[in-house]
């Protein structure tokens, strides 16, 4: 039986509650359950993110793998949809190998853990790979059926002037409400490009000799939608935040995507209006300061 890490029911408990707990309570059956369906047994310590336990594994012919295992829900249902895409496409994410839909669990390419983009120590070099990992990933347009930004454009502008009013500062509730005016001008046209979401650096792992990727930068862990890439610029000047590097970053993923830089710099304010629909509340009534100085640095920019 494997044991799950304290620190990520932790994390389950304090995002999902009892639903949280639940998950976690049953993940050592889950997991014996597809080693023993896939013929796969542990190879490693077990890891874990904010919403999946991985467990490194070998299959039957000893090849590498990854057991992944995590809820289904909005963010997570189309990810094996989205690497199915990809990997047809040669685009650059982790292979997807089986995949069970009632539970959502998948069983991926191993990629090389101890290596993500992130160790990279010249924060210029991460940016330029990570750059054209992310131009792959969006030249491939959405399957039907996938979430949409539109869908998301929406909630976010109907919850904008309530979640400007929970912020205490009349400045970030300008700034806030600038993030929704710049996303209406958008919202019209969202873009039909399979999307990542989430590519920050720690989602961008070195492949392995093994797995014949041996010299690769591999996307793994997406959270898709159908969109504009513009949308996918955030992550990318978030983690790592320098504030000096911003718009060099900025300008850097503009380029590689071919992207409008008006309209990209709406979407990703538009990210920074999601990030305060999630973090404004009763336990804080302010904008993340690194979020709002990409807000402001990016404010009229074109």
């Amino acid at each position: 039986m494997i044991e799950v890490p304290e620190g990520f029911a932790s994390v389950q408990a304090e995002l999902r509650g009892a639903a949280g707990r639940a998950f976690v309570a049953g993940l050592p059956g889950l997991a014996e359950g597809f080693l023993d369906r896939w013929g796969l047994r542990p190879d490693g310590p077990v890891m874990y993110g904010m919403c999946a336990l991985v467990l490194p594994v070998r299959r039957e012919d000893g090849g590498p793998a990854a057991l992944k295992l995590q809820s289904v829900d909005e963010e997570t249902v189309d990810e094996p949809v989205a690497l199915r895409e990809w990997g047809a496409a040669g685009a650059g994410a982790v292979g997807l190998l089986e995949h069970d839909p009632e539970t959502g669990a998948m069983l991926l390419q191993r990629l090389d853990e101890r290596r993500p983009l992130n160790g990279l120590a010249d924060g210029r070099e991460a940016a330029r790979i990570l750059a054209g990992v992310l131009a792959r990933l969006v030249a491939v347009p959405a399957p039907e059926g996938m979430r949409r930004l539109s869908g998301v454009a929406a909630r976010m502008l109907a919850a904008a002037p309530g979640v400007a009013a929970e912020l205490a500062g009349e400045d970030e509730r300008r700034l806030l409400l600038d993030c929704a005016a710049a996303v209406r001008e958008v919202a019209g046209e969202p873009g039909d490009r399979l999307l990542h979401w989430d590519l920050h650096y720690d989602n961008i792992l070195a492949g392995r000799a093994e797995e014949g990727r041996s010299g690769e930068w591999i996307a793994l862990d997406p959270k898709p939608l159908a969109g504009d890439p513009g949308f996918e610029l955030f992550p990318a000047l978030d983690n790592r935040f320098e504030a000096s590097e911003v718009l060099w970053r900025f300008d850097l993923l503009t380029e590689a995507l071919g992207l409008d830089r008006g309209r990209a710099a709406a979407w990703t304010m538009g990210r920074v209006l999601q990030n305060a629909m999630w973090a404004t509340g009763e336990w804080t009534r302010r904008l993340s300061p690194d979020h709002a100085e990409i807000a402001r640095l990016l404010r009229g920019r074109n």
